[in-house]
């Protein structure tokens, strides 16, 4: 067991060392370019106008997939209905647990539908945030 243990240590340190020089490669190379070519706020818009496309993007994609969660759902409670038609016998045991199936999976989309606009909105500030690292960072 105490090899094992001290074998993983290893390769974790190893493994954390590599990580950390590659940092550094990359912060050494950010210098450079920095030094090299100073920040144009052109630059700065034109990178943001991307991350906006992309967001926006992923935020259709977002409302296509919720679009399909209520078809589900629709197509879900016609079968349902057509089942209670066969089973008149059971009827109203049924429909107590098919509402609470319902209950719980309408309450599960309003939970993921708002799970996806507060992620929306976190990186809506993570790109203000790099906005304005960007433009300061070339007046200084």
């Amino acid at each position: 067991m105490l090899f094992e243990e001290s074998l993983l240590n290893i390769v974790s340190i190893t493994f954390t060392s590599l990580v950390l020089a590659e940092l550094l490669n990359v912060a050494s190379e950010i210098q450079t370019c920095a030094a090299v070519y100073p920040p144009s706020k052109a630059a700065a818009v034109a990178v943001l106008q991307q991350q906006q496309q992309q967001q926006h993007q992923q935020h259709q994609q977002q409302q296509q997939q919720h679009q399909q969660q209520q078809q589900q759902q629709h197509q879900q409670q016609h079968h349902q209905q057509q089942q209670q038609h066969q089973q008149q016998q059971q009827q109203h045991q049924q429909q107590q647990q098919r509402q609470q199936q319902q209950q719980h999976h309408h309450q599960q989309q309003q939970q993921q539908h708002h799970q996806q606009q507060q992620q929306h909105h976190q990186q809506q500030q993570q790109q203000q945030q790099q906005l304005y690292c960007v433009l300061h960072a070339g007046t200084h």
